[in-house]
């Protein structure tokens, strides 16, 4: 029986690899989908989306100045501590403020051509972040009334930004598929699938709002008018796909 065995065994060997050569190259015949020589479109989509602004940022500024750096930091600590002191007086949380810088440098003349030091010049800026834009006018007249020399700018913004930027993409995505179907109906194509989509980042922020004021006297001075308008918040995409 073993020698049976032992003459059959090459006959089987060769039907396996013969049934093998033959699997190997029915694949080998069938075709292949090969995407990137497939005709495709290419088209840009924009959009925007517009919102009423729910949360403001308002950076106030103090300054002194002194013959001594110690004495004109002392000063104006003194100074934003009572700024910070009346903005919690109308209920703006601690957490709502933020120190954003704290500089102390020199300060030259120039007599004669020579450079001659005169003094110190201590400043402190924060920035408040506030949920009711209605207030906006009310801290930046608290501020200065407590001796804020300066208010820089004014930054509208929303409480759920993400929410409008998806917004935004979602039309944009829209837009560039609405101009992938014209090209390819403009060819006598239609779109088939779509491959990629690219979003293009941008600066999502708005400007803020350049603002200086002096200091005044605010119990003989008007509110400060403050009118936030709307944010605009734009998206743009890249879109691939191809057409059949």
């Amino acid at each position: 029986m073993l020698r049976t065995v032992m003459k059959t065994l090459p006959v089987l060997l060769a039907s396996i690899s013969f049934a093998l050569l033959i699997t190997s190259a029915a694949m080998a015949q069938e075709p292949q989908r090969d995407t990137r020589r497939e005709p495709v479109v290419t088209t840009n989509g924009s959009a925007m989306v517009q919102r009423v602004p729910d949360r403001a940022y308002v950076r106030v500024a103090t300054e002194a100045r002194a013959a001594a750096p110690k004495e004109a930091q002392a000063q104006n600590a003194k100074t934003m501590t009572a700024v910070r002191d009346r903005l919690k007086a109308i209920g703006i949380a601690d957490t709502a403020i933020e120190t954003l810088s704290i500089e102390l440098q020199p300060e030259f003349d120039y007599v004669s051509g020579r450079q001659k030091l005169r003094g110190y010049l201590a400043r402190n800026m924060i920035e408040v972040r506030l949920d009711d834009i209605a207030r906006v006018g009310e801290v930046i007249d608290g501020a200065v009334g407590a001796g804020a020399t300066s208010v820089h700018d004014v930054r509208f913004d929303l409480k759920d930004r993400a929410a409008a930027e998806r917004e935004a993409l979602k039309a944009a995505v829209a837009d560039a598929r609405g101009r992938a179907e014209a090209l390819a109906v403009g060819a006598g194509r239609a779109i088939d699938r779509i491959v990629t989509i690219e979003e293009h980042r941008q600066d999502l922020f708005p400007p803020p709002r350049p603002m200086m004021l002096a200091r005044a006297d605010t119990a003989e001075s008007q509110p400060t008018p403050v009118t936030p308008g709307q944010i605009e918040i734009r998206a743009s995409v890249t879109l691939t796909a191809t057409i059949k």
